[in-house]
């Protein structure tokens, strides 16, 4: 019994001595790498600054139909902290614009036309650039998303530490409503690590949050956004 107390105990010193080791810095993170490439078609600063941008659904090819909507409203919310000076219709704004006209087939057409083709209609375009009274419609596609935890460090059959992992794929594309051209486009991949002692996944805003960052961060800027970045 007396070993079996000891043991206990030496265990028990042992295990909070490695949690307070990484606790104090010995566990890294988050590792983050990324890359992008974003193409200037046509995009405007200042017409992207003075006309605005609406949100259109995105899509995506994961079969996680339930992270669009998700993807939009972060996207929206970092691009109204990073450039106040884009006047912004999120997507539910953009949504009940093309409802409150009676304009939700041809705005389903216009997407099953897009899958076929790569290509929104211009007509469509148009009559949505006029109802949420914006230039540019951006539509986001999530290519691919992925989580992950593994056991990194355990001790005496006790998983202490864990590290999380996330992976993902982001295509951006902004479109002009008065000419029917695409202005702006990126393509975005991050992968996203963190050793913690958290069980929890990275989540999926986690993940979203840092690549819109990076990737709204590539805008043309006007001259009034350099001020105000300074």
């Amino acid at each position: 019994m007396i070993n079996r107390i000891n043991i206990f105990r030496v265990s028990t010193v042992m295990i909070a001595g490695v949690l307070i080791f990484f606790s104090l810095g010995g566990c890294g993170g988050p590792y983050i790498f990324s890359s992008s490439i974003h193409h200037d078609h046509d995009l405007y600063s200042e017409q992207l600054q003075n006309k605005g941008i609406a949100f259109l659904t995105p899509s995506t090819i994961t079969g996680q139909e339930e992270d669009k909507q998700a993807l939009a409203f972060i996207f929206s919310e970092v691009l109204a902290d990073i450039r106040p000076d884009i006047r912004r219709v999120t997507l539910p704004e953009t949504l009940s614009a093309i409802n409150k006209a009676g304009l939700s087939n041809e705005y389903m057409s216009m997407y099953q036309h897009y899958y076929q083709t790569g290509i929104f209609k211009y007509s469509a375009l148009k009559r949505i650039g006029e109802l949420t009274q914006t230039r540019y419609v951006v539509q986001l596609k999530l290519s691919g998303f992925k989580q992950n935890s593994n056991g990194r460090l355990g001790l005496l059959g006790f998983r202490i530490l864990d590290t999380r992992s996330a992976r993902i794929r982001l295509f951006v594309q902004i479109w002009d409503t008065q000419e029917g051209t695409i202005a702006w486009e990126a393509i975005h991949e991050m992968n996203y690590a963190d050793d913690t002692f958290s069980e929890k996944n990275i989540s999926f805003r986690e993940i979203v949050l840092k690549s819109a960052e990076n990737i709204l961060a590539k805008l043309p800027k006007s001259k009034l956004a350099m001020k105000i970045d300074k």
